[in-house]
């Protein structure tokens, strides 16, 4: 038992967790530190609650933070027990979760306590990649403590009380909270790509059940699987009508209409996110024009492009997924690359840890053409060219090297400028030039897709392929890592 009374921090857990099935471990653990009157207060549990329980019965390993303590603040021992919590998580192969409400570093403890900042990064940098990490901030997260979301796999924060940064907003030349509150859930949401949702205390801590229970327990587990309800054959109806919104397409095709997507609020132009296929969890990536609301109208429109900002979205989800062995499911529907002053500053990189994203990753990965698919950017999305191990495309899927009309004006510039009936020229070559290059039939028969297919039909198809890929391994020359 802890000598700890009822806190928010035990009650986010005690939400959080099955019932009755947190174990606490260190209850009894205080500051060591004398200095500046340290003897004379009380520290219960030195601010942190620590210990394990299950989710859905899987074992999961949690820390919370208690603001009561010294204002949650990281000192030596802490630190020193949040550490304790990711070496277990590490040895028995079990996601880490922390439920964050600091104030930042002990001043009291100093060096000890900056000490156990860095305890807790090498921490977080050995279990990346080996078990799932995922934070919540629900009071202060500033300073030093903000890389700690920002090294976890998926990160929440609550929509009213959380604040994240490493500088406040004040402490910005020619900004205050009131002018812009960089520190807040929604800028965190909308310009960061620093967390996956902003919601009440509830509905996050709901959010992080349903994650656990889809994601793998660790990369060397083969859990990520349940028993399917749904019809493998089902027919999803009307799946062309939402090739601008992919997000529609996902929650049609899965299991149950199952689709837990990540970081939503950034990056619109890319959809990033969890569906079940047969019961396999499976990652999926898509390209996005338009963001329809609730009422069946486009609330916002982006072009068929990728951004960089898009871009560096699924090349971090791409490599989550391939770590833990989940396969990557591709909605294409891609014309080039967002043209503009400042995603020019990034693009080229941006697209280049995409593109080394896919080519690196072993793990299954599907294409599916929905519209069109376009020039390098085409490419970069899980094309056949980089790896992709099987690629369906939608009936009226364009695949080719730019548009049709496009590619006619460069290639007859000179028979257009000299023709009476120009606009006629256009069309006629235009499409010849449609059917021999940029059809979704030329492209098959080139061998770049593998089947085209009727958009109803393609759960059943998607779900056939990641059965037959099911077994798939594929090695890399040797080599410590890349370093794209």
């Amino acid at each position: 038992m802890s000598n700890t009374t009822q806190s928010s921090a035990r009650a986010r857990i005690e939400a959080l967790l099955d019932e009755n099935s947190f174990v606490e471990i260190g209850g009894l653990i205080t500051a060591r530190s004398t200095d500046f009157n340290m003897n004379s207060k009380e520290t219960p549990s030195d601010g942190v609650i620590t210990g394990y329980g299950v989710i859905d019965g899987r074992l999961v390993y949690v820390y919370s933070q208690d603001a009561s303590v010294l204002n949650g603040t990281i000192g030596e021992m802490h630190a020193r027990k949040i550490v304790k919590i990711y070496d277990m998580a590490v040895k028995m192969g079990a996601p880490v979760i922390g439920l964050l409400d600091c104030a930042g570093l002990r001043l009291q403890e100093a060096s000890d306590a900056l000490n156990g900042f860095g305890e807790i990064y090498k921490a977080q940098a050995l279990a990346s990649g080996a078990v799932p990490q995922i934070s919540a901030v629900f009071g202060t997260c500033g300073g030093g403590l903000a890389l700690v979301p920002a090294m976890s796999d998926f990160a929440y924060m609550e929509e009213k009380n959380a604040k994240l940064f490493v500088n406040s907003p004040n402490a910005l030349e020619g900004n205050t909270a009131a002018k812009c509150d960089t520190a807040s859930a929604r800028f965190q949401d909308e310009n960061t790509g620093l967390i996956d949702g902003i919601g009440d205390e509830a509905s996050i801590l709901a959010e992080i059940r349903q994650l656990v229970s889809i994601l793998p327990s660790n990369c060397e587990d083969g859990d990520c699987y349940g028993e399917c309800m749904d019809d493998l054959n089902r027919l999803c109806k009307d799946l062309e009508n939402a090739v601008a919104d992919p997000s529609i397409i996902l929650s049609n095709i899965s299991d149950n209409n199952l689709f837990i997507e990540t970081k939503a609020g950034y990056a619109k132009d890319m959809v990033t996110g969890l569906i079940r296929l047969n019961g396999l969890t499976i990652g999926a990536v898509a390209n996005r024009s338009v963001v329809y609301g609730e009422d069946g109208q486009a609330v916002e429109e982006f072009g068929s492009v990728l951004s960089a900002k898009g871009c560096e979205k699924a090349a971090e989800f791409v490599n989550f997924c391939d770590a833990f062995e989940i396969p990557v499911l591709t909605l294409t529907n891609v014309t080039g690359y967002k043209a503009s002053k400042c995603t020019e500053k990034k693009i080229a990189k941006a697209a280049a840890s995409l593109t080394y994203a896919f080519a690196n990753a072993t793990v299954p990965k599907v294409n599916v053409v929905t519209g069109s698919a376009f020039g390098s950017a085409y490419v970069t999305m899980n094309s056949k060219s980089i790896g992709a191990d099987y690629v369906y495309a939608w009936q009226d899927a364009r695949i080719g090297m730019m548009e049709p009309q496009a590619a006619v004006k460069i290639m007859y510039a000179d028979e257009i400028a000299a023709s009476k009936d120009a606009k006629g020229l256009i069309d006629e070559k235009t499409a010849e030039y449609n059917e021999l290059q940029s059809s979704a039939l030329s492209a098959a028969k080139r061998g770049y897709v593998d089947t085209i297919i009727d958009a109803q039909d393609t759960r059943k198809y998607v779900i056939g392929a990641f059965e037959m890929l099911f077994t798939k391994r594929e090695e890399h020359p040797a080599k410590k890592h890349g370093t794209v």
